[in-house]
């Protein structure tokens, strides 16, 4: 008995994609405090170049300029509110030679200022830049329960014993549970 088999092939064409990304941190490690990209900032010539700026803190207004980005692109100035995440989005003309500009990142109503180089390079096959996983912002829960979690339990059960038999020992004893449970946490972090 032969059975036939149906194979098909789907391919797809399209534009290759000249996009680089590049992310700024602001209020991570202090008020209006800014975090640049520690590799070099490049983008392909008629690319486009994405800046998402990740706000850790209050939500901020950023002032992003380049007064010397005239022979690359059309972006001149931008003001922006950043509560959590903003990307801002610059593309870059076709017709441009190689060379730099410079970008200057204002926060804090001029209080920081920081200015960061963007190379414009011809479009080589570049290595993109390895993005590094970002801790969360929240506790990611792991496979066993957390030992606080499990002296509260506990700490819970007795109290509730303790009201429901008026024995005072228990009381004392789910209050002693949770301040070591705590400490216990405590110390552990450090």
């Amino acid at each position: 008995m032969n059975f036939p088999l149906s194979f098909t092939v789907l391919t797809a064409t399209g534009q290759v994609s000249h996009e680089t990304s590049f992310e700024f941190y602001l209020n991570r490690l202090g008020i209006n405090f800014i975090e640049a990209p520690k590799e070099n900032i490049w983008v392909e010539i008629g690319g486009t170049l994405r800046l998402i700026f990740k706000n850790r803190g209050a939500p901020t207004h950023i002032t992003i300029s380049s007064p010397n980005s005239g022979m690359y692109t059309d972006f001149f100035h931008e003001n922006m509110y950043v509560v959590d995440e903003t990307v801002l989005t610059i593309p870059l003309r076709k017709d441009c030679q190689e060379g730099f500009f410079n970008l200057e990142i204002i926060t804090g109503y001029g209080g920081i200022k920081t200015s960061v180089r963007v190379d414009v390079i011809h479009g080589v096959a570049l290595k993109k830049p390895a993005r590094k996983e970002e801790p969360p912002l929240q506790p990611v829960a792991h496979g066993r329960p957390h030992l606080l979690m499990i002296m509260m339990g506990i700490a819970l059960i007795l109290y509730s014993a303790s009201l429901y038999t008026k024995i005072e020992f228990l009381n004392t004893a789910a209050f002693i549970i949770l301040i070591v449970g705590a400490l216990y946490t405590w110390y552990r972090q450090q």
